[in-house]
């Protein structure tokens, strides 16, 4: 039986939305379906694969549609207010999909010109040469937004805080800007969550998530989301899903699915602890600079105690001598790991180099080039704080430090 969780709060959603008790078994998680096939009534389904999505069977193929992926959905939908949900294999399939979906030959999109390096890479490459324009805005700054503007732009895209430098977007200046033109606006809100910021209440199109990170939690599933209003949820889940085949996997699914159940209560810890270690950075006496979205020195504080729940779990930081703390990091870290991705139960820290950024990811027009350095200057670290005690997390930071 599904509940009806109309009237409930978000950590009640986090846990019960989508799935209920089994009907064969009554178990109270969620089994893993991990068949392919799915039996149907003579003259129920045909061979056409993506009219099956639309035929009056639950399931026929899984790659059009499973009963784990129509469960995470179903809670992705309820924790965000949206009005459908389609899962993918991975966030970059979740953001490529839905440009593909929404992007034809001859449009503009306008994406932030700070962002996932998946996104800034694939916009900059494959999109461009299948013909769809591509320039990049600030997007934190709505006159250079309007001034990139163009006849044909259709999707302005950015993040929320964005990767990595945690910019700000008020979301929903942006939305009216875009919707004043004509065009769309998608908003990545990997680094905040649902929990955090619910950019669709905020006018967003469409918004999309790496579940890999602070959703599924834990750092064992890869998947991603695109969530937004029923019909053009619907023509992505038919066109896109069907046709590229980025399924989400029964098993990662399931994994993420456990891990929403929890996001509530780790994305409270993740700010507590965030906050006191974001704080002993700023009063180090060999720490620069310190973006962190829950201080009141991050120039866009205003906007986010307006705009989210919470400053999440994310840090940015450079220090007095970058060369020296990061060559001292193998030897003085006992508790952060030196790796990529965010949102685990471990802490994580990764170097920024804008040097290296400009030459593999972003690559910059001058204009845009001299905004990030004035943001992020020649390189900082950032930090993905995790379920440790921030004493430790601060007593690992403060011994790093100690050989500048």
């Amino acid at each position: 039986m599904q509940r009806d969780l109309a009237d409930m709060g978000f950590s009640t959603i986090a846990v019960h939305g989508g799935v209920g008790l089994d009907p064969s078994t009554g178990a109270i998680g969620p089994p893993i379906a991990t068949s392919v096939n799915f039996a149907a009534e003579y003259g129920s389904i045909g061979f056409s694969a993506e009219a099956t999505v639309g035929q009056d069977v639950p399931f026929a193929y899984a790659r059009e549609g499973h009963p784990n992926a129509a469960q995470l959905e179903h809670k992705l939908v309820l924790l965000d207010g949206a009005e459908a949900a389609v899962v993918f294999a991975t966030g970059i399939a979740a953001i490529s999909g839905l440009m593909l979906q929404v992007l034809s030959p001859g449009d503009h999109a306008l994406v932030s010109d700070i962002s996932y390096a998946g996104t800034a890479e694939f916009t900059r490459g494959l999109l461009r040469r299948l013909g769809i324009e591509v320039s990049v805005a600030d997007m934190s700054d709505l006159d250079d937004v309007r001034g990139a503007l163009r006849p044909n732009t259709r999707l302005i895209y950015a993040e929320t805080p964005c990767n990595p430098v945690l910019k700000l977007v008020d979301i929903q200046a942006l939305a009216d800007v875009a919707h004043r033109h004509g065009a769309e606006l998608c908003i990545d809100g990997t680094f905040a969550t649902p929990a955090v910021t619910q950019p669709l209440h905020l006018g967003a199109d469409y918004v999309v998530y790496s579940l890999t990170k602070y959703m599924g939690g834990h750092g064992d599933a890869l998947g991603g989301a695109v969530l937004g209003r029923a019909e053009p949820m619907d023509r992505l889940r038919r066109e896109v899903g069907v046709h590229l085949g980025g399924t989400l996997s029964a098993f990662n699914c399931w994994l993420i699915l456990r891990g929403l159940e929890t996001l509530p209560i780790r994305m409270a810890a993740y700010a507590r602890g965030a906050t006191q270690v974001a704080q002993f950075l700023q009063d180090h006496p060999r720490v620069v600079s310190v973006r962190y979205p829950g201080l009141p020195s991050h120039p866009q504080y205003a906007l986010a105690q307006r705009q989210m729940n919470s400053p999440s779990g994310m840090i940015a930081f450079t220090v007095t001598d970058h060369e020296r703390f990061g060559r001292g990091l193998k030897n003085q870290l006992q508790v952060f790991y030196f790796a990529a991705s965010l949102g685990l139960s471990r802490s994580l820290i990764l170097e920024a180099r804008t040097a290296d950024l400009q030459h593999t990811t972003f690559k910059l027009d001058e204009a845009h080039l001299r905004r990030y350095r004035e943001w992020a200057g020649d390189g900082f670290f950032r930090l993905s704080i995790g379920l440790e005690d921030p004493e430790d997390l601060c007593s690992d930071l403060d011994r790093a430090l100690s050989v500048l």
